[in-house]
């Protein structure tokens, strides 16, 4: 037996929660019993793995290893340390692991202790838990609740936490993983730690974890198979040449259930290491590296499939696969992670596309016209209009409108209902504008530059008012591309220019309404550097300032597609304004 460390933790609450949670015929169940029936009431990471490997001394990180780059905002670090350390299946390191990188992303004050249980007497009026099934959630998909070796105990509290949730977060409307993602948390934690890390995963600071609208869940699926067709072509061509005409949408709708409802649970729990830090990707890529293995197996000249078989059961093949994956975690992540030119931006800028293409098809008809709607159609909500009043009144441009106030207000009601949704429940903060902070570019990006969306508007001195909407930070100017380049543009199709004055029409990114063939052209979002802004490119800028912010241009572009935003093309600056959105 090897010496203790200061790094050990305890199996006692481990294996106390597996007598209550977990089943005993699952594999986890068992190990916890035979460590703790050696009677290692505290053993380190390392000491477990090394009684599980028959020897072998593999050097595995301690969770204070882990913890330590958390704190110290390390998030490379910790990503590699994730990825590349193979702890048992039964490690309790992910009792301490789990919560920590759940916590990392959470929004607002920290919950206080007692919460989630004041919170279980309001919902179900006692803590004990009930004899029946709970009802759960309309936003659940009871094919999908998947219990991964819970007891019946330990189904009824992923059935309670998940309530709680539904109760907590009436805006979910429709998320089947979050159910199994639950019930995977509940081996390694207790139902608050749970609850805890679950509320961290819906509502994140930055990145996506879990999907919370049948609109977000189809662009998932959508974006998969659109990415496998770059970065896993072959394999996507040999599935399609067994769906015997059929199209192999249907394959990519369960995506996510080959990871989640697939693997085998010592594979699944290494993907959740990942998956806890770094988000939705992690399931893109283990999704890719999935369709990888499954072609490199099926093609194999030893191999127990053939294309036969395959085409028999078309729609169940990868899910049987992974059931029996041929390769071990290790092998499953590395797989995953060494597909190359697979970054987050690419990834989001496909997720994005697809999502607004979805959007365009189910709100706006294809029609241009009801795009570029200059009435307010898109009424905004109480809050909006309580964020619109707040705006107004920070709004220096409106004390020289001749129409007055409530003209101003109609704009910006308007310039409201253009918004993305999510973004109008946002209270507005007047970040940088040119009558308090000066005249300066450099002035601009030390307010504005790690600001993101911001919601820029014009005044000229001509009373005309116009701007836009940008999607990312003006810092993404000083990111460097994969080969050490800066890269001249950036954005995103979220992106649009608008008008208020004296016309008030919108102009979206042209990628909106799905054309194909549009080119290069069409995708110049934003660029600025020491001595300009621009938004818009290809054939002119729709908007450019110089570094003075005092002089600007306008010109029809093909990001935008949109005619020249004051009459004469060149414009003084009697006002610049910069908004952002406190929370956003």
């Amino acid at each position: 037996m090897v010496a203790k460390t200061q790094d050990s933790v305890s199996l006692d609450n481990l294996s106390k929660r597996a007598s209550v949670y977990i089943d005993p015929d699952c594999d986890l169940y068992l190990e916890l019993q035979y460590l703790q029936s050696s009677k290692l009431t505290k053993c380190t990471c390392f000491d477990i793995q090394l009684l599980t490997s028959k020897g072998k001394r593999p050097s595995l990180k301690s969770f204070q290893d882990v913890q330590g780059l958390i704190q110290q905002g390390k998030k490379r670090e910790t990503k590699i340390v994730l990825r590349e350390n193979s702890w048992s299946t039964n490690s309790p390191i992910r009792s301490q692991l789990w919560p920590a990188l759940c916590g990392q992303h959470h929004v607002g004050k920290t919950m206080l202790d007692g919460f989630y249980w004041d919170m279980v007497n309001q919902v179900f009026g006692t803590t004990e838990l009930p004899d029946k099934p709970i009802m759960l959630p309309p936003f659940v998909d009871s094919t999908h609740c998947l219990p991964y070796h819970l007891t019946r105990k330990g189904r009824a509290v992923a059935d309670r936490v998940v309530s709680v949730l539904g109760y907590a977060c009436p805006d979910i409307t429709y998320s089947p993983t979050l159910y199994p993602i639950t019930s995977i948390l509940l081996h390694f934690m207790s139902e608050e730690e749970c609850y805890h890390c679950i509320t961290s995963l819906v509502a994140p600071k930055e990145k996506v974890f879990i999907t919370q609208t049948k609109l977000l869940y189809e662009v998932t699926w959508k974006t998969v198979m659109q990415v496998a067709k770059k970065h896993a072509k072959s394999s996507v061509n040999y599935l399609s040449s067994l769906c015997n005409g059929k199209k192999p949408e249907s394959i990519f709708m369960d995506w996510c259930w080959w990871i989640l409802g697939g693997l085998p649970f010592p594979h699944l729990v290494r993907v959740m290491d990942c998956f806890f830090h770094e988000g939705i990707k992690v399931f893109y890529r283990v999704s890719l590296a999935i369709l990888i293995l499954f072609h490199k197996h099926a093609t194999a000249s030893n191999s127990e499939l053939d294309a036969d078989t395959i085409k028999n059961d078309i729609d169940n093949a990868l899910p049987k696969f992974c059931k029996n994956i041929p390769v071990s975690p290790t092998k499953l992540l590395r797989t995953a992670f060494s597909i190359r030119a697979l970054s987050s931006t690419y990834i989001s800028r496909v997720f994005l596309k697809t999502e607004m293409l979805l959007k365009s098809k189910s709100l706006l008809s294809g029609t241009k016209q009801l795009v570029r709607s200059r009435s307010s159609d898109n009424l905004p909500t109480s809050q909006s209009q309580i964020n619109v009043q707040m705006m107004s009144h920070t709004l220096t441009i409106r004390e020289k409108y001749r129409e007055g106030l409530d003209t101003c207000r109609a704009m910006l009601f308007t310039l409201w209902s253009w918004l993305p949704v999510r973004i109008t429940m946002y209270q507005p903060v007047l970040l940088y504008t040119t009558e308090e902070h000066g005249c300066s570019l450099t002035t601009f990006y030390v307010r504005v530059e790690q600001h993101e969306p911001t919601l820029l508007m014009i005044k000229t001195c001509n009373n005309e008012v116009f701007g836009a909407y940008c999607s990312s930070r003006w810092y993404e100017r000083n990111l460097k591309d994969d080969r050490g380049q800066r890269q001249a543009y950036f954005g995103t199709g979220e992106t649009f220019l608008f008008s208020l004055y004296p016309e008030r029409s919108k102009y979206p990114w042209v990628g909106i309404e799905g054309d194909t063939g549009l080119g290069h052209a069409s995708e110049l979002f934003m660029a600025a550097d020491s001595k300009m802004i621009t938004i818009g490119g290809g054939e002119g800028q729709a908007i450019w300032m110089d570094e003075n912010i005092r002089f600007g241009k306008t010109d029809r572009c093909q990001t935008f597609n949109n005619p020249p935003l004051c009459a004469s093309g060149d414009f003084e600056i009697r006002v610049l304004e910069v908004y952002g959105f406190v929370g956003a």
